[in-house]
């Protein structure tokens, strides 16, 4: 690596963000804290227990008092710190649904505060992206609708909760990722609507978060042509540092998405890309993937960029003054103060639910649980139906499907004489499980629908259940609707 001065070292250490295995920090990361580090994203795989959280954590800021401790804890399905006892949450379109913006900031509340008593201060949430098309397969009900002002005044309420209980939240994905076909997790994706069309819609909810006094913003690595044709938003100063910063007037702290998504890593690389994301406007980088190797590469991408001028330093120093001072208010977890509302998520997710009433209570059902499997790296573990359902109900039978086939005959005939139930999880998108459904009518049209995720037309036509995601909260309301 070249030599240049220790205090631009420290500050190209200042940009990163870093994920790690297990539940005991590596050499490779405590080297890094010596020399600057920024921050560490948390997820599943660093978690045992609520105490060893905690623990873990003050171990981190053993080793630098101004380390940020971050994690992704939207609510609803993706929940990194389930195994240290998350708040069970409905996720953002159901409380959308709800429409209760008080209700919203009483679940972000109870987020926070269990991440304060985790000893985590950032939370990368909430998710302001609008839902626009239907076939897009990475925002959906992480949005709180689809409608841009409905969407905002969420915005305003999770970010105002989060901020007085002391975590720093995050608005993401700028500028919007709800109206792209395609998953940047696992491929370059592109938005081509016309700059009108996004400024009326997408940016208003990120508008509203910059109005909120949110301290961070994650970028999308999605293509914009009518703001940049040449870049994605995370390598893009137009939009970066011309939209966000001058013209929205954000004075925060902006983040990428993690580096080694597809969209990124097999387009110009993590290490290019560090240095491209630096120089447009970011502050801070995620590289979650737990490889020290891809760590140093792209640190040391930086310093090489600044000694030999591609880079010009004083950029560096400027995103790592941002981090030093986002770090002064959010590197400390506060005192506890009041405890959060009990039960606030299953609360959220009965207010939620939208249905027919039932004639009189549904017992002990046979339920057909049709679902797609955990996205990687937001997802590490789901709940299905079935199992929810039989905690209330231990005479539940069913079978759990993430995939054909599923076979239909045995179905129909383990479910003679009882309920049958059928829940989907975005049929349009999977049409294997729509297939499965026809298939089951055919023989049962009796049965009772449900959409765990957006329903679909057939559902809607049939008065089903609509529960708006598949977070523990959401599947415990359906047992209480059924009862």
């Amino acid at each position: 690596m070249t030599t240049l001065p220790g205090d631009l070292v420290e500050a190209a250490g200042r940009c990163l963000v870093l994920g790690f295995d297990g539940t005991a920090l590596p050499d490779e990361l405590k080297r890094l804290a010596d020399t600057g580090l920024g921050g560490v994203i948390l997820h599943t795989r660093n978690v045992a227990g609520r105490s060893e959280l905690r623990s873990l954590t003050d171990e981190l800021r053993a080793l630098r008092p101004g380390l940020l401790v971050t994690v992704d804890q939207e609510g609803g399905g993706i929940s990194h710190l389930a195994r240290a006892g998350a708040p069970e949450t409905p996720g953002n379109w159901a409380l959308g649904v709800a429409d209760d913006t008080g209700l919203t900031g009483a679940v972000a509340d109870a987020l926070a505060r269990h991440l304060t008593e985790c000893g985590v201060t950032v939370s990368f949430a909430p998710v302001a992206d609008v839902h626009r098309v239907a076939a897009n397969p990475i925002v959906r009900t992480r949005a709180f609708g689809a409608d841009p002002v409905h969407a905002a005044r969420h915005v305003t309420a999770w970010i105002e909760a989060t901020l007085a209980a002391g975590v720093a939240p995050c608005a993401k994905h700028f500028p919007g990722h709800g109206s792209t076909t395609v998953d940047s997790h696992l491929g370059a994706a592109v938005d081509a609507r016309d700059e009108q069309v996004l400024r009326e819609t997408d940016l208003l909810p990120f508008r509203a978060a910059v109005a909120a006094g949110v301290p961070l913003v994650m970028t999308a690595h999605v293509v914009y042509p009518a703001l940049d044709p040449a870049a994605p938003a995370t390598l893009s100063r137009r939009i970066l540092t011309d939209l966000l910063r001058t013209e929205l007037g954000f004075e925060g702290v902006i983040v990428t998405d993690a580096l080694e998504m597809k969209a990124i890593a097999d387009g110009v690389g993590e290490a290019a890309a560090a240095v491209a994301a630096i120089g447009a406007g970011a502050d801070q980088l995620i590289i979650a993937r737990p490889d020290p190797g891809l760590w140093l590469r792209c640190r040391d991408a930086l310093v090489e960029a600044m000694a030999d001028g591609r880079l010009d330093p004083a950029r560096v120093v400027e995103a790592a003054r941002r981090v030093d001072a986002l770090a002064e208010r959010f590197a400390q977890p506060p005192p506890p103060s009041h405890s959060p509302v009990a039960d606030i998520g299953l609360r959220a997710a009965r207010r939620a639910i939208r249905w027919k009433p039932l004639p009189g209570p549904v017992l002990d059902p046979f339920v057909v649980d049709l679902h797609r499997p955990p996205k990687p790296a937001l997802e590490w573990s789901r709940t299905d139906l079935v199992r929810v359902l039989r905690e209330v109900m231990p005479g539940t039978d069913g079978v759990a499907a993430t995939r054909d086939p599923v076979d239909v005959a045995d179905v129909l005939r383990r479910a003679q004489g009882r309920p049958l139930l059928i829940a989907t999880e975005d049929p349009d998108l999977h049409p294997w499980q729509a297939a499965v459904r026809t298939a089951l009518l055919a023989g049962r049209p009796d049965a009772l629908l449900i959409a765990t995720g957006l329903p679909d037309a057939e559902t809607e036509a049939a008065d089903g259940l609509c529960v708006y995601g598949r977070g523990r909260a959401n599947l415990r309301a359906v047992a209480e609707a059924l009862l």
